[in-house]
């Protein structure tokens, strides 16, 4: 009984041993397989260069290297898209603007996809809507809906009137609205209109 026990116990440390030579202290990984970044030991200021015209993915590894750790990127034409694969867009703008920086700064990249034209300025989007309607035309259909209370009921129909289905938000761009902006919003539903970025409202 005492020998199996020391086996077992043998066998267990073993793998353990291999865990460890796998994965070393400190050197785990992210849900998608790349090492989390590090933080620094200490904050401090550091020189923020410009990454306009470099890729997201890119830009990211080089502030990482100067001790940024704080990173965000948004769409910088404001249709509110995720930046999923950060090696399919490239960096427009930025916040903070280059310069001397604490490392300890939130660096905010607006990016869009790399065969897109960057906009004369970086979009911002529209405030949370009170009690009156805003002006929602020619945003997307993501950013119209959360710009709304997430009570309000929504209904979004295909303006071409093809009743094509409206599946990725952000792909759709508001040609119309009801009620009209500058109306009450008092809890009634809201009807969007809409087409495709790259059309033209009917």
């Amino acid at each position: 009984m005492q020998i199996a026990r020391a086996a077992a116990a043998l066998a267990l440390a073993a793998l353990a041993t291999a865990a460890t030579a796998c994965d070393p202290a400190g050197a785990g990984t992210t849900g998608d397989g790349r090492a989390p970044a590090s933080t620094p030991a200490t904050a401090g200021p550091a020189e923020l260069p410009s990454f306009a015209g470099m890729g997201l993915q890119a830009a990211q590894d080089k502030a990482q290297s100067l001790g940024f750790y704080r990173l965000d990127s948004h769409d910088a034409l404001g249709r509110g898209r995720d930046q999923i694969w950060d090696r399919d867009w490239k960096v427009c703008f930025q916040r903070p603007a280059p310069g001397s920086r604490t490392t300890t700064a939130t660096v905010d990249f607006g990016a869009v996809k790399r065969d897109e034209s960057c906009p004369g300025q970086d979009a911002s989007a529209p405030a949370s809507a009170g009690a009156t309607m805003p002006d929602l035309t020619g945003t997307s259909l993501k950013v119209a809906r959360t710009t709304l209370t997430p009570a309000t009921g929504i209904t979004v129909q295909d303006a071409s009137g093809q009743d094509r289905f409206i599946l990725v938000e952000s792909n759709w761009k508001v040609c119309s609205q009801s009620p009209a902006a500058g109306g009450g919003l008092t809890g009634q539903p809201v009807v969007f209109k809409a087409v495709t970025f790259g059309e033209a409202c009917p």
